[in-house]
C-alpha cells in the first residue's frame, strides 16, 4: 500500500513539473522600433511595478524586426513605427488581427547638435553642413519620412550627396551625437531632450504607428501590456516623449476639416469607440463611421 501511495505521489509531482509555467511568470517579449527607445523603458518600469509581469525589449528598425518575426523570432508583440509592416504580418497570419491598433502618431525632427538658431530644412544646403544622417528609407519609416520631407522642400538634389544612412533612427542619432554627421533627420522623441537645436518637420506623410500581438504570443499578460500602452498612463508617457495623443489629434483634425463621414479599414474598429467620446466631450459633431475589410495589394 505504501509503495502504491508513493508511486501516486511521484506521478502527481511529475505531472506538476511538466506543466507550462504560469502566464505571469513568462516575460513579455517585445520587438520595438528604435524610435521608442526613450519612452518604452519608463513605460515598462511602471507596468512591471504595477503587475509584476516582466517585459523584455528588443529594439531595431521596423523592417528588420518584421523580417525576424517572419523567420520565427520568439516575440510576443511587435510595436512598429508604421502600419504597413504590421498589416503585412496580419496577412501572413503572424499577427493576431484583432490586436492591431494605432497607438501613436510619430513626428520627424531636424536635429543639429551644435545649432543655436531655429533651423529649417533649407539650412541643410549650407556648405557648413557636410553630412546629414537619416535611417535607411527602405528599413525605417522615419527614413522614408526624411526623404519625403527633403523632396517636398525641393532640396533633395542638393542634399542627397550629403546623406549618410543608418539601419535605424537610433543609429542615425548616434552618428550625429559622435560628430560623424552635422545634422540628423530622425524621430522627435529621440532628440526632444538633447542639446542643440531641434525643429519639428511636417512636410511628409503622417507617421501612424501600429502594434500587434504575434500569433504565438497571444496570452493574458501580453494583452495586459498592450492595454497599458493604450491606457491614459501609457499614452501620457508617450505624450511626454514627443508623441501627440493619436486619437485626440485625429478628432481635432477631422473637426477642423468639417469631416462628416469617415470610411476606413476594419483595422480602425478599435479606434472608433475611443474617438467618439472625444468628439462629444469637445462639443464637435460626431461623423458617421464606416469600416470596410482591408484589401492589400498583391505585393503584400
Amino acid at each position: 500500500m505504501l509503495a502504491r501511495s508513493a508511486l501516486v505521489c511521484l506521478t502527481i509531482f511529475a505531472l506538476e513539473s511538466c506543466r507550462a509555467p504560469a502566464d505571469s511568470a513568462l516575460p513579455v517579449r517585445v520587438a520595438a522600433a528604435s524610435n521608442l527607445s526613450e519612452c518604452l523603458g519608463p513605460m515598462v518600469q511602471r507596468f512591471e511595478a504595477t503587475t509584476g509581469v516582466r517585459v523584455q525589449l528588443s529594439f531595431g528598425s521596423t523592417a528588420q524586426l518584421a523580417q525576424q518575426i517572419e523567420y520565427g523570432a520568439p516575440f510576443d508583440m511587435f510595436v512598429s513605427a508604421d502600419t504597413q509592416h504590421v498589416d503585412s504580418l496580419i496577412e501572413k497570419h503572424l499577427i493576431v488581427k484583432d490586436s492591431r491598433v494605432v497607438y501613436a502618431l510619430g513626428q520627424l525632427a531636424l536635429w543639429l547638435p551644435k545649432g543655436d538658431n531655429n533651423e529649417s530644412l533649407a539650412e541643410l544646403v549650407n556648405p557648413k553642413i557636410r553630412y546629414v544622417s537619416i535611417a535607411q528609407p527602405e528599413l525605417a519609416p522615419y527614413g522614408k519620412a526624411a526623404m519625403e520631407a527633403l523632396q517636398a522642400a525641393g532640396i533633395w538634389s542638393r542634399v542627397s550627396s550629403k546623406l549618410v544612412y543608418a539601419t535605424s533612427v537610433g543609429g542615425a542619432r548616434e552618428m550625429a551625437e559622435t560628430g560623424n554627421a552635422d545634422a540628423a533627420l530622425i524621430a522627435y522623441s529621440l532628440v526632444l531632450h538633447k542639446p542643440g537645436r531641434v525643429t519639428i518637420v511636417r512636410s511628409h506623410e503622417p507617421i501612424e504607428q501600429a502594434l500587434g500581438i504575434t500569433s504565438t504570443g497571444d496570452r493574458l499578460s501580453v494583452r495586459r501590456f498592450r492595454d497599458f500602452i493604450l491606457s491614459s498612463e501609457g499614452q501620457a508617457i508617450l505624450r511626454s516623449n514627443g508623441y501627440p495623443t493619436y486619437n485626440f489629434s485625429v478628432v481635432v483634425d477631422d473637426a477642423l476639416m468639417r469631416i462628416t463621414h469617415v470610411v476606413r479599414g476594419d483595422d480602425h474598429l478599435t479606434n472608433t469607440p475611443r474617438q467618439v467620446p472625444i468628439f462629444e466631450a469637445l462639443g464637435f459633431p460626431v461623423p458617421r463611421f464606416g469600416h470596410l475589410p482591408m484589401i492589400l495589394g498583391s505585393d503584400k
